[in-house]
């Protein structure tokens, strides 16, 4: 897959349909994964640790998604299994048609808990 934003899309889908074959088809064997609380894990300890999220999420829509060269900038809602939304940032890096590298960057609760043009102390 050439494509870098079809390849992306393509993953968020296989995540939300809990296909692990499919998304494993398109992460490559040197893939990375960084958030606030994972510091550039490979992809076996990314699939020991993350993968089962994906049993908690019921959909993604996508606010951004702007492809730069090999880069696809990623903003999404998510929906959880039960209810519950979310926003996140994810920045995706690919190379011949896989994906190598992820950092995501929580965003909030939907809806946000802080009123509008205001803010909370949590």
């Amino acid at each position: 897959m050439n494509d870098a934003t079809a390849l992306v899309r393509a993953s968020y889908e296989a995540y939300v349909r809990k296909d692990r074959e499919a998304l494993e088809a398109l992460i490559d064997e040197d893939f990375h994964f960084s958030s606030p609380l994972d510091n550039r894990i490979d992809r076996a300890t990314y699939f020991a640790r993350c993968w089962p999220n994906s049993e908690g999420i019921s959909g993604f829509q996508f606010i951004h998604l702007v492809q730069q060269g090999h880069t696809v900038f990623v903003t999404y809602e998510g929906t959880r299994q039960g209810g519950g939304r979310f926003r996140n940032t994810e920045v995706v890096t690919t190379r011949e048609g896989r994906i190598v590298e992820v950092e995501v960057y929580f965003g909030w609760s939907l809806p946000h808990p802080a009123p509008a043009g205001g803010f909370t102390n949590l």
